[in-house]
């Protein structure tokens, strides 16, 4: 089937969404499916930053192509980027199936308009976040508030199918009480990190950690719970000296608030935010040598980077929120607390610092029971046979 993906970004554009969609395309090829995707010109939203030149924005791959097409967006809390062409170039292209992704985005109006004039059937993969998670202040958040109960309805409700990638996703969407098509759950794959080559410097060496660390990696975004991390590693810090606090991902807007909570208890020196680390291998390094790493957000549909670590058989903390834990049950590949409980999250993180037995148990399981569940090839062929279903006579 020709088949064209939606998403509001695509890489090197970082992010879970654009890793989705890069990690199906290939493997919907291999089940022989041909792949058109449709982005934007973003390397990023916040703050809007569009991709250098020197990135094609026509691109011929073997899974089929992608376009990076320009947008434009209305400013501050009504930023929402705007597709130039999408609807004309999906006419051009002449999918039999549209794949739009992220709930709530220009280009799922579109895949919806593009249905009504051809009856080309299109696919939803909500990437759901409720609207008391998103970033920005309280205009965006009435703002989505009243997408979710004006606007949304005879969207999604045209959609064939609406994929999930957990229970607790469904279960936020159908809190909306919006009228809904068949919803499938199709978990998402863990991407392996490259091993570093033979002789390479090691995480700690290469960016001067001085100490065993607790490990966050992601934007540092407001809705990703940083300023109680750093509250809880300034307790575990005052039981160990030597401890350090290490942030890994661009700053999402929280980078100074980071470090005026990390100055006012009197852990600057020990709370190192090192900017986004493109090298994959070095970033596996970081995994590895963590002693935990650590997700205490206010919500995650999924969380993809647990699963990173445990992969390094490195065990993790994380806000009981979202689908975490669909991924992570408390006590077995690591240790759960509620969102927002700094004190909780310090407990946790001081239980696993202090018995290293039981981070190396958790670990381990993760490694060897939780990440061989979520794989791209099986994500691939749950969205092979929906594509089909919805060809068949």
């Amino acid at each position: 089937m020709k088949v064209a993906q939606l998403a509001t970004r695509y890489p090197p554009g970082p992010g879970g969404v654009e890793r989705h969609v890069a990690e199906l395309a290939p493997r919907l090829a291999a089940l022989g499916h041909t792949v058109d995707v449709f982005a934007s010109d973003l390397y990023r939203e916040y703050p809007w930053e569009r991709l250098p030149p020197g990135v094609p924005r026509e691109e011929r791959t073997t899974f089929g192509s992608v376009h990076r097409l320009r947008v434009w967006s209305l400013p501050g809390d009504l930023h929402y980027p705007f597709f130039r062409g999408l609807g004309p170039a999906l006419e051009r292209a002449r999918p039999e199936v549209v794949h739009a992704h992220t709930y709530g985005t220009h280009q799922v109006a579109v895949a919806r308009r593009y249905r009504r004039r051809s009856g080309t059937p299109f696919v939803l993969t909500a990437h759901f976040h409720p609207q008391w998670s998103m970033e920005g202040g309280p205009a965006r958040r009435w703002i989505r508030s009243f997408y979710d109960r004006r606007l949304a309805g005879p969207i999604v409700r045209e959609a064939a199918c609406l994929v999930v990638q957990t229970r607790e996703e469904e279960r936020l969407v159908r809190s909306l009480g919006l009228p809904l098509p068949p919803i499938e759950i199709v978990a998402p794959g863990y991407s392996p990190l490259p091993k570093p080559p033979a002789g390479s410097a090691s995480f700690a060496d290469r960016f001067r950690i001085g100490g065993p660390f607790v490990l966050f990696v992601g934007r540092l975004a407001s809705n990703k719970g940083l300023e109680g991390l750093v509250t809880a590693f300034a307790s575990l810090g005052r039981r160990d000296p030597a401890a350090r606090l290490v942030l890994v991902g661009e700053d999402g807007g929280m980078g100074s608030t980071v470090d005026a909570r990390a100055k006012s208890l009197g852990v600057s020196d020990r709370v190192l935010r090192l900017g986004h680390v493109a090298d994959d291998a070095m970033l596996a390094n970081a995994f590895r040598e963590a002693r935990v790493t650590v997700l205490p957000s206010d919500y995650e549909a999924f969380g993809l980077v647990l699963l990173e670590s445990l992969a390094q058989g490195t065990p993790v903390v994380a806000s009981a929120v979202g689908g975490i834990p669909e991924v992570v049950e408390d006590g077995k590949a690591g240790l759960l607390v509620p969102p927002g409980d700094a004190r909780a999250l310090g407990a946790a993180l001081d239980r696993l610092w202090s018995d290293p037995d039981l981070g190396r148990r958790l670990g381990e399981f993760g490694r060897s029971e939780v990440v061989p569940r979520y794989t791209w090839e099986l994500a691939a062929q749950r969205i092979d046979r929906l594509y089909r279903s919805l060809s068949a006579p």
